[in-house]
């Protein structure tokens, strides 16, 4: 899932998204809270509403946005209390004030809050810790409940619209093939630290309390990579597999086949797109710094394995002349071949499965 933090994947538009054939995105339930705010959303139809987005949205709890936040925020059993970034103004989120938003927001899965474990941290505060979680998972579930039929999908603005059949098209742009009668779906987040007996109890416990997917949390919070498999290993094995798994924030286009194999379904990560604000490219021939001098003369492809349109048109020597004189373009181009090389990887796991293979990741590396 490619992330749309603000209902916008950084400098792509929605069409070339489709384009690409990005199924999902993820948005952010912490920033669309404080800008432009959820009754701005709601009154506007919903997220797919919104930014003209038919096709599925993930929506996060902002938990791990919270627990971001350190010095800023203040957690008791009921939520937690927190200033926002932009302007220090002070909010609170709990289960239910989390559940309300991501409602509003209509997206087509929504998450558990949860309590973000930072790392280290001891035996006990990850047991206090998992144990506020699954509290949270229970009162979560029970605000989704008896809430979850006050999405706003088939609520409309008035449009401006010429004729009615531009009206229905717009409409139908919007919110894909929602109805009034369809309702959102809601995961739950399995906790426990860097403790693998502790991931177990979670899962299991998580899974009594009754959700029709299961995300793994709490990590890529600054533990080593090898710990991050060794966990998701251990946790993904008690989470059942006729139900989607989703490993949160995760991960370089080796990891995610690594962590496809083990069962994951579903992974989001901003490193596709950040590192191509950045000039850091994922080719089949391993990572590229567009950004170094090598690349000046270059008139062949960025990578000649790739079919993605900045591939088939724009050679390396371009794309660095682009980044080199902080042009746009060289972001949004950069940001176009990422998120490519990451929706050919999926592909290409999903292929793999389809034959009844293991996945594997060929790189030049």
């Amino acid at each position: 899932m490619p992330v749309g933090t603000l209902a916008s994947v950084k400098g792509i538009s929605q069409d070339i998204l489709e384009e690409l054939g990005v199924e999902i995105l993820l948005g952010n339930t912490y920033h669309l809270y404080l800008r432009p705010g959820v009754d701005q959303i709601r009154q506007l139809g919903g997220l797919h509403s919104f930014m003209a987005w038919p096709r599925a949205i993930l929506t996060d709890s902002g938990g791990f946005q919270v627990f971001s936040l350190n010095d800023l925020r203040t957690v008791t059993e009921e939520g937690v209390k927190f200033r926002s970034h932009l302007d220090g103004s002070s909010h609170f989120l709990s289960p239910e004030s989390a559940m309300e938003a991501q409602i509003g927001l209509g997206a087509d899965i929504a998450m558990a809050f949860d309590e973000c474990t930072e790392y280290p941290a001891d035996d006990e505060r990850m047991r206090k810790s998992m144990e506020l979680t699954l509290r949270w998972a229970e009162r979560s579930k029970k605000y989704f409940e008896e809430h979850k039929h006050e999405v706003p999908w088939g609520i409309s603005p008035q449009p401006s619209a010429r004729s009615l059949q531009e009206l229905q098209l717009r409409r139908s742009v919007r919110n894909g093939n929602r109805s009034e009668g369809q309702t959102q779906a809601l995961f739950g987040i399995v906790q426990g630290g860097m403790d693998p007996a502790l991931r177990k109890e979670s899962a299991e416990r998580t899974i009594g309390i009754g959700f029709p997917g299961y995300a793994i949390g709490g990590l890529s919070v600054g533990e080593p990579r090898k710990l991050t498999r060794e966990i998701v290993e251990a946790t993904v094995q008690h989470l059942p597999g006729d139900t989607p798994r989703y490993l949160m924030g995760v991960g370089t286009p080796e990891e995610i086949i690594e962590y496809a194999n083990l069962g994951i379904d579903m992974m989001d990560c901003v490193l596709p797109t950040r590192a191509a604000r950045h000039g850091l490219l994922f080719t089949s021939q391993g990572k590229i710094s567009i950004k170094q001098a090598r690349h000046a003369g270059d008139d062949g492809p960025l990578d000649p394995a790739c079919s993605c349109r900045v591939c088939r048109r724009y050679s390396r020597a371009y794309l660095r002349h682009l980044y080199a004189s902080n042009e746009i373009l060289a972001q949004v181009l950069n940001t176009i071949h990422n998120l490519s090389f990451y929706l050919d990887t999926m592909r290409a796991v999903r292929h793999s499965i389809a034959l009844g293979k293991k996945a594997c990741f060929l790189s030049g590396e």
